[in-house]
């Protein structure tokens, strides 16, 4: 069997926040390996940091100390516009809130960030009628998002993360804001399309089911990953 390549690398992590005095360690030396794909569920106790490390994970934020290699670029030292290049090409988010364009259709929220990326207008509206597609949204692509139903704005959402066709997706509760039976239905797209372009995936969930359909579990306790 073919090695896997390591998609995101994480060492001793350490983050926190406030004033001396008032200072609170959230992440005190968090590690945590994911290879091509794999999907790792993330579960941990609300306030636990699990956000924290997402964000850290996808150079949103910078830890205190440690190492974030992504696809094998170490990023700790990277500059800004380095950081900005590697999070477009390499990393797709979801949250549990989709933040789509309200003025824009479907399938132009899923072309913009490939436009952005430097995707011509017609490839990339090609590409997102594509994912759209796969998600089962084929008879909603020029439907803005109050035209659609919570489950169909998060699935627009996923499309989204994954129009640059990154190596690692960050999602953080990405059904918590869903009734059971289309929480799943959304799960299930999203699982699908993470195994067929097989990304590496760290999913932050409160759902135990969905979490037991992942290739492992880690959890996120004082500060530490544990499996």
């Amino acid at each position: 069997m073919a090695q896997r390549g390591v998609i995101l690398d994480l060492k001793n992590i350490k983050q926190g926040f406030g004033e001396e005095d008032t200072r609170i360690e959230v992440l005190k030396g968090a590690n945590l390996t994911i290879h091509e794909g794999e999907v790792v569920a993330l579960l941990g106790p609300s306030g636990s940091g699990k956000s924290t490390l997402l964000h850290v994970a996808g150079l949103l934020e910078a830890p205190d100390s440690g190492t974030v290699t992504i696809d094998g670029k170490n990023c700790s030292e990277a500059s800004d516009s380095q950081r900005t290049r590697v999070r477009r090409t390499k990393v797709g988010f979801v949250y549990q809130f989709h933040h789509l364009l309200p003025e824009f259709t479907a399938r132009e929220n899923v072309a913009l960030p490939q436009m952005i990326g430097g995707r011509s207008a017609s490839a990339a509206a090609e590409r997102a009628n594509d994912l759209l597609t796969q998600m089962g949204l084929g008879e909603r692509l020029t439907h803005q998002p109050m035209q659609m139903s919570g489950g169909e704005q998060q699935r627009v959402a996923i499309a989204r993360a994954l129009a640059n066709s990154p190596k690692l997706l960050l999602a953080d509760e990405p059904t918590g804001n869903l009734d059971p039976k289309t929480s799943e239905g959304v799960f299930d797209n999203l699982l699908n399309l993470v195994r067929k372009d097989r990304l590496g995936a760290l999913i932050a969930t409160h759902n135990m089911e969905l979490a037991g359909r992942m290739d492992r579990v880690v959890r996120l306790e004082d500060g530490h990953l544990t499996s």
